[in-house]
C-alpha cells in the first residue's frame, strides 16, 4: 500500500517518458514571458505587482549596498520554484518539487557559491560570524561547531523542507482521492469533496508560501556573507 501511495511521486520509467517529465520544470521559461509581448491584462498586472514587490523585500534583506541586479537571482527562483509547485496541482503531471533531487540541485549550488564568496572574499567577517556576539569565552569552542554544523545542514534544510511540504500535501490529496470511489453514501462522498477542494486550496497557498520561504532564506544566506 505504501509503495503504491508514493509511486505517485515517481516519473515514468521510459528514458523518453522521463525526459519529458523532467523538462517540464522548464516551461515557465517558455509560458510566462511570451505575456511580456502581449497587450498588457490583469494577470500580467498582478504578476508585475507581485514581482516588484519581492524586488523591494529582497532588496530591504540584502542591505542599502546592493545592486538592484542582485535581487533577480531570487525572483527567478522564486517564480521557477512557485510554477513547478502549481504544476504538480494538475492531476497526472509530474511534480518536480517533490524530489531531492530537484530541491538540492537548487539549495546547494547557491550555499556553495555564498561559502566560497564569503570565506574568500570576507574571511574575517566569516570566523566573527561563527562566535556570536556576547558569548561566554567558556561556550566559544561549542558555539563554533554548533554554528559550523547549522551552516553545513543548511542546503539539506532548504532542500527536505521544501520537499516534505509539497509531497505532505500530495500524500492527503491521493488518499482523499482514492477512497472517493470506493465510498457508497452520497453524504460521505460529498464530504470526501468538500474536503478535496479545500486541500486544493491549502495546497495552492502551500506552493506560494514555500517558494517564498526557500527565496527568502536565500536571500538571508545571501546577505550574511557581504
Amino acid at each position: 500500500m505504501m509503495t503504491n501511495l508514493f509511486s505517485v511521486f515517481d516519473p515514468s520509467t521510459t528514458i523518453f517518458n522521463l525526459s519529458l517529465n523532467w523538462l517540464s520544470t522548464f516551461l515557465g521559461l517558455l509560458i510566462i514571458p511570451t505575456s511580456y509581448w502581449l497587450m498588457p491584462n490583469r494577470f500580467q498586472i498582478i504578476w508585475n505587482n507581485i514581482l516588484i514587490t519581492l524586488h523591494k523585500e529582497f532588496k530591504t534583506l540584502l542591505g542599502p549596498n546592493s545592486h538592484n541586479g542582485s535581487t533577480l537571482m531570487f525572483i527567478s527562483l522564486f517564480s521557477l520554484i512557485m510554477f513547478n509547485n502549481f504544476l504538480g496541482l494538475f492531476p497526472y503531471i509530474f511534480t518536480s518539487t517533490s524530489h531531492l533531487t530537484l530541491t538540492l540541485t537548487l539549495a546547494f549550488p547557491l550555499w556553495l557559491s555564498f561559502m566560497l564568496y564569503g570565506w574568500i572574499c570576507h574571511t574575517q567577517h566569516m570566523f566573527a560570524h561563527l562566535v556570536p556576539q556576547g558569548t561566554p569565552p567558556v561556550l566559544m569552542p561549542f558555539m563554533v561547531c554548533i554554528e559550523t554544523i547549522s551552516n553545513v545542514i543548511r542546503p539539506g534544510t532548504l532542500a527536505v523542507r521544501l520537499t516534505a511540504n509539497m509531497i505532505a500535501g500530495h500524500l492527503l490529496m491521493t488518499l482523499l482521492g482514492n477512497t472517493g470511489p470506493m465510498s457508497t453514501s452520497y453524504i460521505i462522498l460529498s464530504l470526501i469533496l468538500v474536503t478535496q477542494i479545500a486541500l486544493l486550496v491549502l495546497e495552492s497557498a502551500v506552493a506560494i508560501i514555500q517558494s517564498y520561504v526557500f527565496a527568502v532564506l536565500s536571500t538571508l544566506y545571501s546577505s550574511e556573507v557581504n
